[in-house]
């Protein structure tokens, strides 16, 4: 296997303006994505294979899906796409299945609804050993966490919060672990989840203290060597 290079740009890393674009603040986004592009492309130099790993479902899209009309030609890769390979690939092998937990996963719209990537947690989560109990609203029909569209600095005023609403369809599962692929929807479900400490769940009613919001790669890790 050839040698791969890859560059960490540290401090030169900065936002690539989803949130600025959701909030409709245009000028922003801008500002922003030519200073992440120029940075990126900067990084890759003369290099003609430019794929960025990333943690983050917003980033996935606007680098591969947006980006593209302000000169930033990239392949994206989500972490757990990669993951997946590698586990596939048998270069991460689980060596400590997690055991006979269940775990419920929650998409994230930019990776599922918005870019069709489905299996690739899912397959991760039932590699490391636990049972997969789905929602009723999963894959292309899953609820939004309630952070799109730059909501996550807002406070709902009406109704039900979207994220208590997304961590009570969780809860309801009995699943002791919530999964997801996505910093937005962890601190959401995680909110939520705070929220409903101490309150018998619906549906339910057990008690909830044990149960915690992982990144599906949180998951993966305490099982998992690498190969070479």
């Amino acid at each position: 296997m050839a040698a791969v290079g890859f560059a960490v740009l540290g401090t030169g890393e900065t936002c690539t303006g989803d949130p600025a674009r959701r909030a409709g603040n245009e000028f922003l986004f801008q500002m922003l994505a030519q200073t992440t592009v120029e940075n990126l492309n900067t990084a890759f130099g003369e290099r003609t294979t430019r794929k960025i790993v990333v943690t983050c479902p917003h980033c996935f899209n606007t680098l591969g899906n947006e980006y593209g009309a302000l000169g930033g030609d990239y392949e994206v890769i989500h972490h757990t796409q990669l993951l997946n390979r590698l586990v596939r690939d048998r270069r991460l092998i689980v060596k400590k299945p997690a055991g006979s937990r269940d775990v419920t996963y929650h998409d994230p719209c930019y990776l599922g609804r918005h870019n069709k990537v489905y299996s690739p947690p899912r397959e991760l989560i039932e590699a490391s050993g636990v049972t997969l109990k789905e929602m009723p609203r999963n894959s292309a029909r899953s609820l939004c966490c309630g952070a799109g569209g730059a909501r996550m600095w807002m406070e709902e005023k009406i109704g039900k919060r979207i994220n208590l609403e997304r961590t009570d369809e969780a809860l309801a599962t009995g699943a002791e672990q919530i999964a997801t692929g996505c910093p937005f929807c962890k601190v959401m479900l995680t909110d939520g989840l705070t929220a409903r400490q101490g309150q018998p769940t619906p549906d339910t009613g057990r008690d909830i203290q044990d149960v915690e919001v992982l990144d599906v790669a949180q998951m993966l890790l305490a099982g998992v060597k690498g190969t070479h």
